[in-house]
C-alpha cells in the first residue's frame, strides 16, 4: 500500500525520537507526554546524555525518556539507595537512577560494553554524580553469584534489568534473592515492541522474533512466582515491576 508524503513524514518523524519505543496508537499522543511532561521537567544532564545517544546506531537500546522520568521518581518514592543495574548502555537510565539517589546512594552498574558507557560518562560526571556509580565490564551472572556468595542477601532496595532477555529468568532467580523484601525489581522491554500479542506468522524484525519467546516466558514465571506482586506497566517499552513479598 503506497503512503502519502505526508505520512511518510509523519514515519520519519516517529523515529527522530531516539528510544522511541512507545506503545501508544497515536504518536501525537506519545509527543504531547514528551512535550508536556517529559521535557520541560528533564534535567539538563538528562538531555545532553539523550542527545548524545541520538547520535549513536544502537540508539533503539536506550531507555526512553518518559520511562527515565518514571524511573526517576520511583526511586524517590522508594527512598533508593542502594540500587543494580544490568544493561547500562550509554547510561540515560543509569543517570535518571543517580540523580535520583541521595549523595551517599550506590548503584552497581554492569554491561559488557565500556565504551558505549564511556560514552555518558563525562555527562555523568558533569552532573556531579558519578560518584555514586560502580561500573563492572562484563557478564552480570558471575557478578550476581559472587555476591550471593558473599552474603549480599536482601542487600538492594531496587534492580533495574535492561539486558540480554534469553538470561532474564537467569538473572531473577539470583535478584530475588538479592534484593530486599519490599524491594522492587523492574523488567524492561515485557512487552517487546508489542510482538507478544503477534499471531506466529506476523512479519516481525529478527532480533524481535528470535527474543520474544524468552519474554514471553519471562512474563509467564513473573506472573505465577509467589515470592513476588508484579505490575506490568506499558510505559516506553513495556516495565514489569516486581515487588518482593517473601
Amino acid at each position: 500500500m503506497a503512503t502519502t508524503g505526508e505520512e511518510s513524514q509523519n514515519q520519519a518523524g516517529r523515529h527522530q525520537e531516539v528510544g522511541h519505543k512507545s506503545l501508544l496508537q497515536s504518536d501525537a499522543l506519545y509527543q504531547y507526554i514528551l512535550e508536556t511532561s517529559v521535557y520541560p521537567r528533564e534535567p539538563e544532564p538528562m538531555k545532553e546524555l539523550r542527545e548524545i545517544t541520538a547520535k549513536h546506531p544502537w540508539n533503539i537500546m536506550t531507555t526512553s525518556a518518559d520511562e527515565g522520568q518514571f524511573l526517576n521518581m520511583l526511586l524517590k518514592l522508594i527512598n533508593a539507595k542502594n540500587t543494580m543495574e544490568i544493561g547500562v548502555y550509554t547510561g540515560y537510565s543509569l543517570l535518571a537512577t543517580a540523580l535520583a539517589l541521595p549523595d551517599d546512594g550506590k548503584i552497581l552498574a554492569m554491561d559488557i560494553n565500556r565504551e558505549n558507557y564511556e560514552l555518558g560518562l563525562p555527562v555523568i560526571q558533569k552532573a556531579g554524580v558519578a560518584h555514586k556509580i560502580d561500573f563492572r565490564e562484563g557478564p552480570a551472572l558471575p557478578v550476581l553469584d559472587q555476591l550471593i556468595q558473599d552474603g549480599k542477601h536482601g542487600t538492594f532496595d531496587f534492580i533495574f534489568v535492561d539486558a540480554d532477555k534469553d538470561n532474564y529468568l537467569n538473572y531473577h532467580k539470583r535478584l530475588i534473592e538479592l534484593v530486599k523484601v519490599g524491594g522492587l525489581i523492574g523488567y524492561d522491554n515485557t512487552l517487546w515492541n508489542g510482538s507478544v500479542v503477534a499471531p506466529p506468522d506476523a512479519p516481525l524484525r529478527k532480533y524481535v522474533r528470535y527474543y520474544r519467546d524468552f519474554v514471553l516466558e519471562l512474563n509467564k514465571a513473573l506472573a505465577a512466582d509467589p515470592r513476588i506482586e508484579i505490575c506490568m506497566l506499558p510505559v516506553g517499552d513495556g516495565i514489569t515491576l516486581c515487588r518482593r513479598i517473601s
